[in-house]
């Protein structure tokens, strides 16, 4: 069981920034790599995903058109954590964002990071507001 540490959620106003953090917490010897992403989840919505990363490298994914121009997906500098950097906040981004993990198996290949119902690790979730 991996256990996953979200920070960085928060209140701003529309057009303001906020950074959203995850990080695998698992020994730092640790050589797994990981399909980390966010998802979100506003009230009354479907969960959808965000973006997605290989820890690995050689990956990224937005799967959420609004977010393409405005939010940047990156490896932290500790081996298994990501950061969500999130510009131009617009009130539809207001939700639940909830970070998750899977380690694909060796040989595999990294495209099924962009899977949502591969990820089977899941954080408690942060919450963003936008307000207007």
């Amino acid at each position: 069981q991996v256990q996953l540490v979200e920070s960085g959620g928060g209140s701003v106003q529309a057009g303001g920034s906020l950074t959203l953090s995850c990080a695998a917490d698992e020994p730092t010897t640790s050589s797994t790599k990981y399909c980390m992403g966010w998802f979100r989840q506003a009230p009354g919505k479907e969960r959808e995903g965000v973006a997605m990363i290989y820890t690995g490298g050689g990956f990224t994914h937005y799967a959420t058109a609004s977010v393409k121009d405005r939010f940047i997906i990156s490896q932290d500098n500790a081996k298994n954590a990501m950061r969500l950097r999130m510009t131009s906040l617009k009130s539809d981004d207001t939700a639940m964002y909830y970070c998750a993990a899977f380690s694909p198996l060796r040989g595999t290949g990294v495209l099924q990071c962009a899977e949502m119902g591969k990820y089977q690790y899941w954080g408690s979730g942060t919450q963003v507001t936008v307000s207007s």
